[in-house]
């Protein structure tokens, strides 16, 4: 009851007018800097972390939870319309997303998209008020062996459920793992595959891997298929803003499972909303498979709705981590952290103490922030569906050059840019060769993570491997991942029997 009676309290402060001016423009602006390719949610309150510094201190972390939300949103936005996200959380959605806006459903995706972010962000925002305690307990049981572990699940997962070929999602998951070692090694201070190029020392960063794969390739892919496909039809949007009874009841269960996944990894250092996300497409691809009309590849509902909601309850549970604990599980929450520092704030269990007022306004901000962005987005998805009108030549030329702009406002050298042209003519042969993506994405994602998880078990237990394998936390991890395997070569392999049947009967 303490917590319910000091959340009124911060709503009865956040509900005053300007508290609510800011809430507002933070949402505007972390959706219009989300949009634009290379620059997401992290990126927004980077850039406008110094604005702030003239407000006091409740007012600015007020904006900055409008910012972070509505960054999360711009990102899945472009992912949906373009193909392009604004950063690694939204590569799950732009999967189906962008498949329905290519089939004419951009307003439908979009609504899908708010939604879930509202489902998915509400329901972290509740028990973060509740569950503070439990969180610290939960996130202590996890060390290097358990993070191994979870990104060995997380490799297999993704390279052989998100890809049709398992040898083609392999290949592409160790092309991702190998581009994340690019650089001088961090223990030993050697420099690893660089060719000995000075470029190569500082590595190859996740923004430009995500921007050149799917957005640059992308324009690629497209600027060659129009050249020897002229007569293509031309995307479509059918205008209803709005989601119907039918597309309701089939994305209730994936925002409701894509919620239940990424809950636990906002109280987990595992590198943000990417990896649930990929989780929760990929178990609504598997139970999609099971359908007698599967609809992934097409513009599948759920493919959308899981990931969105898993990367807002990821997005939210990070925020309460960060508050109660003082731990920031993701890069947009250790901007935050630093944000903090340069109030002379410290998060963790004794700013509810010290400074109460502040941390429960700023709890009572998020549930704002979710339904002011739900109110502006759900009404503006008909309008951001009209940059699908936009002729193309026009559209992917803008795309291109947002492109390079945002990735020389993240490092500042024409290196990168040749980077990120070798990285799209990479993406744009894989999409020729069939080849997937999301593998690779992953790889890049969490490789530093498993690289340094093996370090630090092995040091810790005097060089011994199989501290790799101890604690019931990895071997569930691992009997789950076990389970998975087993499961999926069976379903591949009933499918192929069923398949030979089929052909069989076809040629009697």
């Amino acid at each position: 009851m303490d917590s319910v009676s000091h959340l009124l309290g911060g709503f009865g402060e956040a509900l005053s007018l300007v508290n609510l001016l800011w809430v507002l423009v933070g949402c505007l602006l972390g959706t219009a800097v989300g949009v634009m390719p290379g620059l997401g949610s992290s990126m927004a309150v980077a850039l406008l972390l110094p604005v702030t510094f003239a407000l006091d201190p409740t007012a600015a972390f007020i904006m900055f939870s409008g910012i972070y939300f509505g960054g999360l949103f711009g990102d899945s936005t472009m992912a949906i319309l373009m193909n392009t996200p604004g950063q690694a959380s939204a590569i799950a959605s732009t999967f189906e997303g962008h498949t329905m806006a290519r089939s004419g459903r951009a307003p439908q995706a979009l609504a899908t998209a708010a939604i879930g972010a509202f489902v998915g962000g509400m329901t972290a925002s509740v028990l973060v008020v509740f569950l503070a305690p439990w969180l610290a307990d939960f996130s202590a049981s996890f060390g290097p062996a358990e993070f191994f572990a979870l990104a060995v699940f997380a490799f297999f997962a993704t390279s052989s459920i998100l890809a049709d070929s398992a040898l083609k999602g392999l290949l592409a998951l160790a092309l991702g793992i190998g581009i994340s070692v690019i650089g001088i090694d961090g223990v030993s201070g050697a420099p690893r595959f660089t060719a000995g190029s000075p470029l190569l020392f500082d590595g190859i960063s996740l923004v430009t891997v995500t921007v050149g794969m799917l957005a640059l390739a992308e324009v690629i892919y497209v600027a060659c298929r129009e050249r020897f496909d002229p007569d293509r039809a031309p995307m479509r949007s059918s205008g209803r803003p709005w989601l119907s009874r039918a597309e309701l009841k089939e994305a209730g269960p994936a925002w409701a499972r894509g919620t239940a996944i990424g809950l636990p990894f906002g109280v987990i250092p595992a590198g943000g909303s990417e990896l649930p996300t990929f989780l929760a497409f990929g178990l609504e691809r598997r139970l999609d498979a099971r359908r007698k009309d599967p609809q992934f590849g097409r513009g599948a509902i759920r493919g959308l709705a899981a990931p969105e909601a898993a990367g807002n309850s990821t997005t939210g549970m990070a925020m309460g981590a960060l508050l109660a604990l003082g731990l920031p599980v993701s890069a947009t929450a250790a901007i935050m952290l630093a944000a903090f520092q340069q109030y002379g704030l410290q998060p963790g269990p004794l700013l509810f103490d010290r400074s109460p007022d502040l941390v429960w306004t700023l709890l009572a901000s998020f549930f704002l922030a979710m339904v002011v962005l739900l109110i502006i987005n759900l009404p503006f998805a008909q309008l951001w569906a009209k940059l699908l009108l936009i002729p193309k030549p026009y559209l992917y030329a803008g795309i291109t050059v947002f492109c390079g702009l945002g990735i020389y406002a993240t490092s500042p050298s024409v290196s990168d840019l040749l980077i990120l042209l070798v990285i799209g003519l990479i993406g744009f042969m894989m999409r020729l060769a069939d080849y997937p993506l999301a593998p690779l994405i992953i790889g890049m994602v969490l490789g530093p993570l498993a690289e340094s998880s093996v370090r630090e078990a092995i040091q810790s237990a005097d060089g011994s491997p199989l501290a790799l394998f101890e604690g019931p936390i990895v071997w569930l991890i691992y009997a789950l991942l076990l389970a998975a395997i087993v499961f999926t070569v069976a379903t591949r392999l009933l499918d192929a029997r069923s398949r030979r049947r089929q052909s069989s009967r076809t040629e009697g």
